[in-house]
């Protein structure tokens, strides 16, 4: 099978064998969410509801105060009992809403697009703004202002991500396999609203039954490629996507996809576009992969969003003795917990529980050896042990020559680093103290 790819990268063990074959099961209800108001890129929703409402699911409770910005809404019914500072899977305190289930998951009443399709692009964008969607791969950028590029960009070419590179979670993987018809009708109302008769969905071909059923949904679709890929990190980036299935490379310094006409989407955010644009159905649930050798039974959960992570463990029948350390997301790009109180977002694709052999702790890394192995393997052709050596030593500004804001961490550098350095953490030090430009 022929398959596209990028340069450099790296081959870690996927792991997905833990939850690749295990259907979506749909998550229990919690009693309480914790919402909160900062689930993507951009100005933290503005709050609609105060301590002692009564709200039903999918009412809006946080509403977007700019261009970018989305709203949040309720994903159980109950009371407002909380609105304070709440700890983000992020590492920061968030201003988020509680609320406590009345146990009836009672909703609003939604409008329903049977005709979807014969929808404007206008009012496809309406529809996907006021669901609150954003990019369900991590990236949680605000999927309306994607959508609307400036009038001097032209876009020609949607791309679907279905690679889902990052070891462990299969909950893309599980969509195409179970939803691939509703992923298309997705693809196709991305594709209708930017106004363009080419799509591709790229999916890693160590996903074969993915690829057969999407190429089945997709069959008598014109203009709509299913291409495979071959399997190596970070192949759903989207700069990498875009390079292997359209041979288009993103310029450096601040380039974005649709200066090379391009607009990439993951699967799930396809999914949801579907199911708001059809159904009006906001964004209040999501496919989470609970997962790795420190939790008893991995499974993929469809989970309302404000769910703790502790709930999602003790429902895969909690932690396991040798369990070390758990993560938000996926091992390579992810974020370390220091709690299980903290809640499932719009970008948790997944939650990674290390056991003690699986954990590799960078505390005791020692000093650059120089040997370029980092240089070899980042995607972006930058030289990441520079970046390091200058944040570690607080030449923040002097980072910025080697294009510091060009790396989108992805951590392949910290992946093959011989001396176990925090490359990532060094670089999100270096970004957090200074500007790009």
């Amino acid at each position: 099978m022929k398959t596209a790819t990028f340069e450099r990268g790296v081959h870690p063990n996927d792991f997905k064998e833990l939850t690749a074959s295990k259907p979506v099961q749909q998550a229990r209800i919690p009693k309480r969410v914790v919402i909160p108001l900062s689930q993507h890129i951009g100005a933290p929703a503005k709050v609609e509801v105060t301590i002692g409402d009564e709200v039903k699911r999918n009412q809006v409770i946080g509403s977007p105060p700019g261009f970018v910005s989305a709203p949040v809404h309720a994903s159980i019914s109950g009371k407002v009992v909380a609105i304070s500072e709440f700890l983000h899977p992020s590492g920061r305190m968030v201003t988020s809403v509680v609320i406590e289930s009345d146990e009836k998951d009672e909703s609003i009443t939604l409008k329903e697009n049977p005709d979807f399709m014969k929808l404007s692009a206008d009012e496809i964008k309406t529809c996907i703004k006021e669901a609150g969607i954003v990019g369900l791969g991590g990236a949680t950028f605000p999927t309306n202002v994607k959508l609307s590029p400036p009038k001097e960009k032209t876009i020609d070419t949607v791309i679907l991500n279905g690679a889902e590179c990052e070891p462990y979670l299969t909950a893309d993987h599980r969509l195409m396999v179970e939803r691939p018809q509703d992923i298309v009708a997705g693809l196709k109302l991305i594709m209708k609203s930017v106004g363009v008769n080419k799509g591709f969905i790229g999916i890693e071909k160590n996903k074969p039954d993915a690829i057969e059923a999407m190429k089945k949904a997709a069959a008598n679709e014109p203009g709509i490629e299913v291409s495979p890929l071959t399997v190596k990190y970070p192949q759903g980036a989207e700069k990498m996507l875009i390079k292997a299935l359209t041979g288009r490379e993103v310029p450096g310094k601040g380039g974005l996809p649709m200066d090379v006409g391009a607009v990439v989407q993951n699967v799930g955010t396809a999914l949801a576009i579907y199911e708001a644009v059809r159904f009006g159905k906001p964004l209040t649930e999501r496919v989470v992969t609970v997962t790795g050798k420190g939790v008893k039974e991995p499974k993929n959960l469809m989970v309302r969003i404000g769910t703790l992570v502790s709930e999602l463990i003790e429902e895969c029948g909690g932690l396991t003795e040798n369990a070390a350390k758990v993560i938000s997301g996926g091992p390579m790009m992810g974020f370390a917990q220091w709690s299980l109180d903290v809640p499932v977002i719009k970008g948790t694709s997944g939650i990674l529980v290390q056991s003690e052999d699986e954990f590799v702790s960078s505390e005791e890394y020692s000093a650059c050896i120089r040997c370029g192995r980092c240089i070899d393997v980042c995607p972006m052709g930058l030289n990441p042990s520079m970046l390091s050596i200058l944040s570690e030593k607080g030449h923040y500004e002097d980072a910025k020559a080697y294009n510091l804001f060009d790396c989108f961490e992805c951590g392949s550098c910290a992946f093959v680093c011989p001396s176990k350095r925090p490359m990532v953490q060094f670089v999100r030090l270096a970004k957090s103290q200074t500007k790009p430009g």
